[in-house]
C-alpha cells in the first residue's frame, strides 16, 4: 500500500479523536439502527422520508467512523519542541500583532485533524500558520490572506 498521509496532532487532539469514535460506534450507530427499524415500520420504503433520513445519516456516521479510524491509525503526535522556546512550530501557540494597527491575536497550531478556529487552533496548513512557521518572536512576517495581505509581528511563543 502507498505511504498513507499522517495527521499531526497532540496528544489531547488525539484523544478527542478516540473520544468521538466510541461515541460513535457504541451510541449514535445503535440509535440510528433504532431509527431504521422505526422507519421500516411505516410501510413503503420506496416513499418513506424518515427512512431516507436514517439511511442518509447511517451512511454519514459509517464514513465518520472510517474517517476517524484512519485519522487515529495515522497519527503522529507532535513532541513539545523544546530546543527553540521562541520559535513558531506546530504545537506551539503564537500571539503576534496586526501592523499597523496593533489587533492582537493568539493562535495554536496544529494539524489539520484538530484544527478548530472558534477555539483559537489553526491548522499547520493554513495561509497563516505557513506563514508563522519557523519564525521567532520580533519576526515581522507578511501573511497572505483570503481577504488580502497583511503584516504580522510576533511577540509571544509559547
Amino acid at each position: 500500500m502507498a505511504n498513507e498521509k499522517q495527521y499531526p496532532m497532540t496528544k489531547e487532539g488525539k484523544e478527542k479523536l478516540e473520544q468521538e469514535l466510541e461515541y460513535l460506534k457504541t451510541v449514535k450507530r445503535k440509535e440510528v439502527v433504532e431509527r431504521i427499524k422505526i422507519a421500516r415500520g411505516f410501510g413503503d420504503l420506496s416513499e418513506n422520508s424518515e427512512y431516507d433520513a436514517a439511511k442518509d445519516e447511517q451512511a454519514f456516521v459509517e464514513a465518520r467512523i472510517q474517517t476517524l479510524e484512519n485519522m487515529i491509525r495515522n497519527a503522529q503526535i507532535i513532541e513539545e519542541d523544546t530546543t527553540n522556546p521562541d520559535v513558531v512550530s506546530l504545537g506551539k501557540s503564537v500571539t503576534f500583532i496586526e501592523l499597523p494597527d496593533g489587533e492582537e491575536e493568539t493562535y495554536t497550531i496544529v494539524g489539520s485533524a484538530e484544527a478548530d478556529p472558534f477555539e483559537g487552533k489553526i491548522s499547520n496548513d493554513s495561509p497563516i500558520a505557513k506563514s508563522l512557521m519557523g519564525k521567532k518572536v520580533g519576526d515581522e512576517v507578511s501573511v497572505q490572506t483570503p481577504g488580502g495581505e497583511m503584516l504580522v509581528k510576533i511577540v509571544a511563543v509559547k
